[in-house]
């Protein structure tokens, strides 16, 4: 079982499940973000709509004892990271942007690890095409 108490729907949740019995997580799922991406020159005149999940693993030895954000990792700052990120710049690949949002969630204090997945919902009319990156502190 998952943090959310559900089965693995995948080999990274597996791994995951399997190394980080007692984690907490908080997430961040489907955040629509308009970011400039991609690599055909369609895409580099205008920003696209990219849906961005995030979850963040949290040590499991640490508690919230005093109900205090200051106790854990803040989803507000972790959306922040997402939109700051987003509005950097152009990106050719969605796995250049994981990866900067994966970073900025393992420099918090506290987080073990992290998932950062894209989805491009306009790339293709038949299906979801996207990227997921999982990174251990």
């Amino acid at each position: 079982m998952n943090a959310g108490g559900k089965p693995p729907e995948n080999a990274t949740d597996l791994g995951l499940a399997l190394s980080l019995r007692q984690a907490r997580r908080i997430y961040i799922s489907n955040l629509p973000t308009w970011i400039s991406m991609g690599i055909h020159e369609h895409e580099k005149q205008a920003r696209q709509q990219i849906i961005v999940s995030v979850d963040v693993y949290l040590d499991p030895g640490s508690r919230v004892q005093r109900d205090s954000i200051r106790e854990t990792a803040d989803y507000d700052a972790v959306r922040g990271d997402i939109e700051r990120i987003a509005g950097t710049g152009h990106f050719h690949l969605q796995e250049t942007f994981c990866e900067r949002v994966l970073a900025a969630c393992l420099e918090k204090p506290g987080v073990i690890a992290a998932r950062v997945c894209s989805e491009k919902p306009d790339a293709y009319p038949d299906c979801q095409v996207g990227f997921e990156i999982f990174g251990v502190r």
